[in-house]
């Protein structure tokens, strides 16, 4: 049960400056492999799982609520460099977004449903959800002896089975793609031409008023100064916070610093095609079967 809630629940998160899931990068495209998903088509992909599970649990009487409390716009996923400055205006970092996340994750439908449910029906809830036959999935990490696992099975192996056909193949391509991001995320961190674009970002923003190295460094900063007002004063925290988040949005909208990023860490993920060609290829492929089945399954989020 906290497996698929954490599932459920999880916005999409950073495996390096610019990518996630599979990877990104025009480079990479160029070697022949598929185009991986946007984080529009993700987000549909994810709808589409809650909705395969939700259609699962109901054939076994249990009533499976699914979250899609946030808009398109306010769902997109605030990586290491965001250049949208009407977002940044609107939301800043996102901050009361991940908040108003939280919150709704302690009380959310299928945990508030499941706690109404008697001792067996409850055990029955979670049989059907993720126990039950299972099996268990396993991924070495790149670059690692480390082995990771997963236990599938109930409703859960179904949905996901039905958007990408088998489960463990899925496992094993997106932690190894997933994973290659510790491999060059020291490199990329030090590439030349990605700290002469930060520096020019950071020169911009001190312009602004604003004095911070990069752009984790502004955002870090504007964590402690929320957490450090405390609820009381959340107004003035969200005011510095759009504030901040503007002026990183629009510097690196002057300094190019996506585009660079973007094209850095594609040569840093080309570099390893010849090792792990495969398992992108296998990852993306997957990906975008499941973002075709989930087009057929669920409307994009307004």
């Amino acid at each position: 049960m906290k497996r698929a809630l954490a599932s459920l629940c999880a916005v999409a998160a950073v495996t390096g400056v610019v990518a996630t899931g599979c990877g990104h990068g025009s480079e990479t495209a160029r070697q022949g492999l598929p185009e991986p998903l946007t984080w529009q088509q993700e987000l549909r992909v994810s709808d589409a799982q809650q909705r395969l599970t939700s259609r699962c649990m109901k054939r076994h009487g249990f009533t499976y609520g699914e979250d899609r409390t946030l808009t398109l716009r306010e769902s997109m996923p605030v990586r290491y460099v965001q250049d949208d400055v009407a977002w940044a205006r609107t939301y800043g970092y996102g901050g009361r977004i991940e908040a108003e996340q939280e919150r709704l994750r302690l009380h959310h439908p299928v945990r508030v449903y499941r706690e109404t449910l008697s001792a067996a029906r409850r055990a029955a809830f979670d049989k059907a959800l993720d126990g039950g036959s299972f099996q268990v999935l396993s991924a070495r990490l790149p670059g690692s002896t480390r082995e990771v696992r997963k236990r599938l099975g109930g409703c859960t192996a179904e949905a996901e089975r039905a958007l990408y056909g088998d489960p463990a193949e899925w496992f094993r391509a997106s932690k190894t793609a997933g994973g290659l991001n510790a491999l060059y995320a020291d490199d990329l961190m030090r590439d030349r031409q990605l700290t002469t674009a930060v520096a020019a970002w950071s020169r911009c923003m001190k312009k602004a008023g604003l004095s911070y190295a990069d752009p984790q460094a502004a955002r870090d900063a504007v964590r402690e100064n929320t957490a450090r007002l405390g609820p009381a004063r959340a107004d003035k925290a969200f005011a510095t916070e759009r504030k901040t988040a503007v002026a990183d949005a629009g510097c690196a909208r002057a300094t190019s610093l996506k585009s660079v990023a973007t094209a850095r860490e594609a040569h840093y993920v080309d570099r390893l095609t010849d090792r792990y060609g495969e398992a992108l290829d296998t990852c993306r492929r997957l990906q975008r079967q499941a973002y075709d089945r989930a087009v057929r399954t669920v409307p994009q989020r307004a």
